[in-house]
Formats: structure tokens, sequence, C-alpha cells
């Protein structure tokens, strides 16, 4: 799609047209293909490679630019960046129904992808492979939502996939330090309810570290309860985000998982604090 603005006697090519209603007035901006799924998702966050040219368009095939007082009376304001901000954010995109085929299927394979490496198979602790992940989504007849980013999508899947196949969140490995006093009065009890599996604990030096496994959910959790613990002293690593034994599962036409003789544990993402 090439279109040429006689305003500035500036030719955008390759453009789509993200459009947004402000009661009858119609509203639109020039963007880069495939780029306003990016940055709604939060992959893509420089707008230079969103926007194609930072003006509001009444009617972007024509070149017309919105003028000040049709912004304000919509807006409440001329800032040109905020409103460009909002119409990114909540517009329609205007896209052909053979763009939209494209996009949903690019959508489809990013969220199967997602679910690949946030799970594992709830009997073997393997992966699963993503052609696995896209068949559970195809047998639950999983539609793609158009204004929802693939990991917010990715975390339904889950859900919906889990009655055709044995899917679970794979755990995160963290390392607890604190430090030697709040060591000696840390609540245990509570620290336990919320770790699935000690792999370490050290106590060189007084103070305390701990290895262990979790469940993605009770992170947030066991962040409050260390700063609490520790008066803020205490810190997390997170050595793996999802840890899975070698090998992936493979899964019959039942839904059961194959037998699998390796053993060896190895771990996916990387570490921080």
């Amino acid at each position: 799609m090439s279109i040429f603005t006689p305003v500035n006697n500036k030719t955008l090519t390759n453009i789509v047209v993200v459009r947004y209603k402000k009661g009858v007035a119609k509203f639109e901006i020039a963007c880069y293909p495939s780029k306003v799924q990016s940055y709604r998702s939060k992959i893509e966050k420089d707008l230079n490679e969103v926007i194609q040219i930072h003006r509001i368009f009444t009617n972007v095939s024509k070149g017309i630019i919105a003028k000040k007082d049709e912004l304000i009376k919509a807006f409440g304001t001329d800032n040109e960046q905020e409103i460009i901000l909002l119409i990114l954010e909540k517009g329609e995109l205007q896209v052909s129904s053979k763009e939209r085929d494209n996009q949903s299927e690019q959508t489809f394979k990013d969220i199967a992808t997602i679910v690949a490496e946030k799970c594992v198979n709830t009997e073997t602790q393997r992966p699963i492979p993503v052609s696995i992940i896209e068949k559970a989504m195809k047998d639950v007849h999983y539609s793609i939502h158009p204004t929802k980013s693939s990991k917010q999508q990715s975390l339904e899947v889950i859900k919906q996939i889990s009655s055709v196949i044995p899917i679970q969140r794979a755990q995160m490995r963290l390392n607890i330090t604190i430090p030697t006093k709040e060591s000696k009065t840390l609540n245990r009890d509570k620290l336990m309810v919320l770790v699935s599996k000690i792999e370490e604990e050290d106590r060189d030096g007084g103070g305390l570290s701990i290895v262990c496994l979790v469940d993605p959910g009770s992170y947030r959790k066991i962040d409050e309860l260390i700063k609490q613990e520790t008066k803020g002293k205490g810190f997390i690593d997170i050595i793996n985000l999802a840890v899975a034994k070698e090998g992936e599962t493979k899964i019959n036409e039942t839904g059961k998982s194959a037998p699998s003789t390796t053993t060896t544990t190895t771990t996916t993402a990387s570490s921080s604090k």
C-alpha cells in the first residue's frame, strides 16, 4: 500500500492504518506492518519502529492531517504524542482479510511457542513440543483474541488445553539468600508452604542460602514474605524461569504420555534478581 500525502509531499509506503473513533469523528495513524501487535505485546518499545510518521490523520489514504481544533474537541488536548499513544493502544487495526488471516496464524504460533516454553508434561515433567500444543489448541477450538497479547492468551490456552493433554506450568528455580541475623528469626513454616522442593540449603558464613523449586504463582508471595521477614535485607535470584527434564514428551492419540528413559535434568531461561 502506497499513499501520497500532499500536505508534506511525503509518500507513505507499505503501511497499516490504526483507526480510533471518538463519537462521529475518526482519527488515524500510519504504522509499519506487523509492528502494532509487537508494540501492544510489549515486544517492540521504540515508537520510531512502529509509527511511519508522527502525525494524526482524519484520513491516511488521502493524506488529510487532523486539525488542531479537531484534536482538542475530541481528546481535550492537541498533544499529538499523547494522542498517538492512545490511538496505538486502543485503536482498531485496519487490515485486509488476507493480512488478518496471516496475522492470526502468526499469533497462533506465537502463543503455542510461549506455552511450550512455560510448561511441561504433568506426568513426565518434560517439555511438550510446539506441534503438540498447536494440535491441542485446535482440538479445543481456541479462537485468537485480536486485542490481547500472545502472552496474555498463553495463560488462557494452558487452562483450556489441560482438558486434552497433561500440561502444567513448569516450576521456577530460586536461590533465596538471607543474612545471618535475619535467618535466625525467619519463619520457615510460612516459607515452606510456598516451596515445592528444597534442592540445596547452605548456612556457610552464618547466612542462609536456599535453592528451591516453586510454582510460578507462588513467586510473588515468596518475594513479599522474604522482604517482610528480613526487612528488605534478603533477596531472591531467579536461577531458572522454567525447569524441565531433558527430552521432549511424546503424546499419543489418546492424550497419554509415551514412556521415556531420559532422566537428566535441564533448565530454560536465564537468571535475574
